[in-house]
């Protein structure tokens, strides 16, 4: 089972219209709902790969509930949700069907009360054993210390279950600090943890603070891997346009399903960029288009050099 703990869950909601423009009404063409946050996407794409998955994190409130009951419709997905006072968030994403472009709108998450941030500790602890991985994912809502990452990548080490780690600012350098099997930043989460906007430069920093491997998400550029077996680059074939939301979460599921199948790190990587690029193809967000998936995998250039580890 692979465990993703996604401590500010959220309700997607997606609005296509056909131009967005500033200071105006708009009618909607299509509205889509999927359970979200980062560890949720992940949970769901590795289920639809064939791995079974848990997630774990808060919930809350009639959004919370919504959230609850998509879960509970999604095959292969466990919900492990732990319920707190406070109500989940929401995301809305608006889709210009015009320019293919997409606006985003993410709400801050409940306030975590200590006892609460205390009961998910040993809920974490007790699901831990019969996780062959574990995905901490996202941002951190109101009322969790900022070092919550880091204890819990700790607790998965002591465990002995491997650990990815996917969030931004403070969060993301004390978890690098408590050295994770892998992180995996975009451009600009990259240069805030390192001050260098060189993702060769960057990545090696980042590992030297404690990660073991690297995978920075580049964007149109594809991947750029710093694995204890080398540096691979992954580039898809061309430049997707669509709705970006969830992209990253599926290069994370690519990943660790990679991890559990012990793929080498060019397979990996294939998949991981094929499975984001098919994701800004797909209706909704945390979508991913199977069809264009698996056109698109075969078609990922990667190139590495196994010397540069």
């Amino acid at each position: 089972m692979i465990l993703t703990v996604t401590l500010n869950t959220a309700l997607d909601i997606t609005y296509r219209v056909g131009a967005l423009r500033p200071h105006t009404s708009h009618r909607v063409s299509d509205v889509a709902e999927r359970p979200g946050g980062k560890g949720v996407n992940v949970a769901r794409v590795l289920a639809a790969l064939g791995h079974e998955t848990t997630v774990t994190g808060f919930v809350g409130g009639a959004t919370g509930q919504s959230v609850r009951e998509h879960l509970a419709d999604t095959r292969g997905v466990r919900d492990a949700l732990l319920p707190v006072a406070g109500a989940t968030r929401r995301t809305v994403a608006v889709v210009d069907e015009l320019t293919g472009d997409t606006t985003q709108l993410n709400e801050p998450g409940p306030q975590i009360a200590p006892a609460e941030w205390g009961a998910f500790l040993d809920h974490y602890e007790e699901l831990l054993p019969a996780a062959s991985a574990v995905a901490l994912c996202g941002s951190l809502p109101p009322g969790v210390p900022v070092g919550a990452y880091a204890g819990l990548t700790k607790a998965a080490r002591a465990a002995g279950v491997p650990v990815l780690l996917d969030t931004s600012g403070e969060p993301l350098r004390r978890g690098v600090a408590a050295r994770p099997d892998l992180v995996k930043p975009n451009t600009d989460e990259l240069a805030e943890l390192t001050g260098s906007h060189d993702p060769t430069r960057a990545t090696q920093d980042a590992r030297r603070r404690g990660a073991r491997t690297v995978v920075a998400s580049l964007g149109v550029q594809g991947l750029l891997a710093l694995t204890p077996d080398g540096r691979w680059r992954a580039v898809p074939p061309a430049r997707e346009h669509g709705n970006p939301t969830g992209a990253g979460d599926s290069a994370v599921a690519g990943l660790l399903s990679g991890l559990i199948e012990q793929l080498p790190w060019p397979d990996r990587l294939a998949r991981a960029a094929a499975l984001s690029a098919a994701t800004v193809r797909a209706q909704a967000a945390g979508e991913f288009d199977r069809a264009a998936y698996e056109e698109l995998v075969g078609r990922v250039t990667v190139t590495g050099d196994p010397t540069a580890a």
